[in-house]
């Protein structure tokens, strides 16, 4: 039934496949249990109770993802838009959390009125193609830029030397180092579930030597979610000088999923002869939805995670992959002190290898075109440079239409994407830096 209903023979996978792939999904992502909560906690938010939100918010969007739009992707509340809540909106602007999460509440409603009327796809569908690798490629550099910076690799400079390398000497970094040449032992000898095996095997070692404690419990009752649930400030995000955060929030959220969506199904080679994801509004669909279950129980922006690609790495293809990933997010609320003892060194070397993956569409671009290739290299440098999707993202979609008029082909500009021009614009002018 799971084999007819999901098309694992039309796909050539199995279910042995997909469920290795969603749980290599969730075991890089899971780090998302604590890490989102504990940014959100900067805002005052409850940190038992948003880690219960997180939970269930992930938990209901990749469940959607997978039984109603069918794709290997996960959905979960989005890194860069909690701690632009908890440290610009908060912290900075002076706002409370309840009429932040009210703003991810309007954002919600509106990403959903955009799908139902397709005005999110129809934008989706005027990408260009050469935009479309950009977003696969920068995905690749910018989670590739997180392994290295979670395991230590990279850390942070001085005052001009930005960023420089970690000490090579220290036990946890030679044991991201080695996982990094153990999973691509196991990939280049084609084992199966080889970027989880390495992420296991890594944590096991990690444990057994004292580098990272064992979790003192297994088994936990999850705690209540009543702090945070219905919270939420609708009236007063309304206010004319919440403006600028909306906006914010919203072209950030519209972007990120766009672009990594379209990013992702161009790696998992889900797009069709003309560059397009097939029924696309259901992914997206699942996203807006995702989004106002987030506010709904006190959380941040929801969406389409870039670990998604561990797993289609890994070998999924179908929404059972998903699937997987989901059920594991809803045992996490009774497991959350064992599936979040995986240390950052040893999914962060399964992220590097990732992003090595995620490089391979850019020998589909012409890079004899200056006008093609220019817009490609902002994409993928504001990416990782910003160490953020939206402004790479957004960046793009201010450059491309440029170098269309400075090739003197501005008949080739889609009118989506002067729309998406347009909308750049705005972000960067009302974006509160």
């Amino acid at each position: 039934m799971l084999t007819e209903y999901f098309r694992l023979k039309e796909n050539n996978t199995s279910i042995k496949q997909e469920v290795i792939a969603g749980a290599t999904t969730f075991v890089t992502m899971a780090y998302i249990i604590i890490v989102n909560p504990k940014i959100l906690e900067a805002a005052g938010i409850p940190f038992e109770a948003s880690m219960v939100a997180t939970i269930i918010t992930a938990f209901f969007g990749t469940m959607l993802m997978g039984v109603y739009a069918k794709r290997p992707f996960a959905i979960a509340p989005y890194m860069g838009e909690n701690a632009f809540i908890a440290y610009t909106v908060v912290n900075v602007l002076g706002y409370s959390w309840q009429t932040a999460i009210g703003a991810i509440f309007i954002g919600g409603v509106l990403y959903t009125i955009l799908t139902l009327v397709k005005l999110r796809s129809w934008l989706a569908n005027a990408i260009p193609n050469e935009l479309k690798i950009a977003f696969a490629v920068g995905i690749g550099f910018f989670l590739t830029f997180i392994g290295l910076n979670e395991t230590g690799i990279v850390r942070l400079g001085v005052e001009g030397a930005p960023v420089h390398v970690g000490n090579l000497t220290e036990p946890t970094i030679l044991l991201a180092i080695i996982g990094f040449l153990l999973i691509s032992f196991l990939m280049i000898k084609k084992v199966n579930g080889a970027i989880l095996l390495g992420i296991l095997i890594i944590s096991l070692i990690g444990f057994i030597l004292g580098f990272t404690p064992p979790p003192e419990e297994i088994v936990s009752m999850p705690p209540s979610v009543s702090a945070t649930f219905l919270e939420l400030d609708i009236l007063g995000a309304l206010q004319w000088g919440f403006f600028a955060v909306i906006l914010t929030v919203f072209v950030m959220d519209f972007v990120d999923t766009m672009g990594t969506l379209i990013g992702m199904s161009y790696k998992a080679k889900l797009l069709d002869e003309d560059g397009n994801l097939p029924e696309i509004e259901k992914p997206m669909l699942c996203d807006s939805l995702s989004t106002i279950v987030a506010s709904l129980f006190g959380t941040t922006t929801a969406g389409v995670y870039l670990e998604s690609a561990a797993g289609i790495e890994a070998g999924g293809k179908t929404g059972l992959t998903a699937v997987v990933t989901a059920l594991l997010f809803l045992i996490a609320l009774f497991f959350a002190p064992l599936l979040t003892a995986v240390p950052s060194y040893a999914y962060g070397s399964a992220l590097i290898i990732v992003g090595f993956l995620m490089m391979s569409p850019i020998s589909d671009l012409d890079l004899s075109s200056l006008a093609k290739s220019l817009p490609v290299f902002i994409v993928i440098a504001f990416m990782s440079f910003t160490y953020n999707l939206g402004i790479g993202l957004t960046a793009g979609f201010v450059v491309y239409p440029l170098t269309k008029l400075m090739s003197g082909n501005y008949k080739e500009i889609h009118l989506g994407m002067w729309i998406m021009f347009f909308l750049s614009i705005l972000f960067y002018i009302f974006y509160p830096y």
